[in-house]
């Protein structure tokens, strides 16, 4: 079986390792799985996160919080729900961040593990599946 990081030898009679191959080959390895961020790394909560449930909150009617507990995948997050159902989550640093955000923008929020979610939030994404926007 032909291992890209070795060639054939001059001869022919046997294999030896070329360095050309060898650099390629541990490049374009590096390239496809040793570049990215560390296997189990949960990525944290950043200003974008923020400023997105900001303008969530601030241009849709009837919203809720709802903080969800830090998973084995993601940290924590929460989860805003409009009047409409129509929902978005994202990351934040920790339960307490979120419940005082949830505070400063007048918007009531829950504890997601212990109320469970909304029924418009699955109303809404029935009615987008049905309307072919999800």
């Amino acid at each position: 079986m032909f291992h890209p990081a070795v060639i054939l030898s001059p001869s022919g009679d046997g294999v030896a390792p070329g360095p050309d191959l060898q650099e390629w080959w541990t490049l374009d390895y590096m390239k496809w799985f040793g570049r990215r961020g560390r296997a189990g790394t949960i990525r944290r909560s950043d200003n974008p996160d923020q400023a997105h449930l900001r303008e969530f909150a601030q241009t849709h009617q009837g919203v809720e919080g709802f903080v969800e507990p830090r998973t084995a995948v993601t940290d924590y997050t929460l989860l805003l729900v409009a009047i409409d159902g129509e929902w978005t989550r994202r990351r934040v640093p920790s339960v307490q961040w979120a419940h005082n955000f949830a505070n400063k923008m007048g918007i009531p929020s829950y504890d997601a593990a212990v109320v469970g979610y909304p029924p418009r939030m699955r109303e809404y994404n029935a009615r987008q599946k049905r309307n072919g926007l999800s």
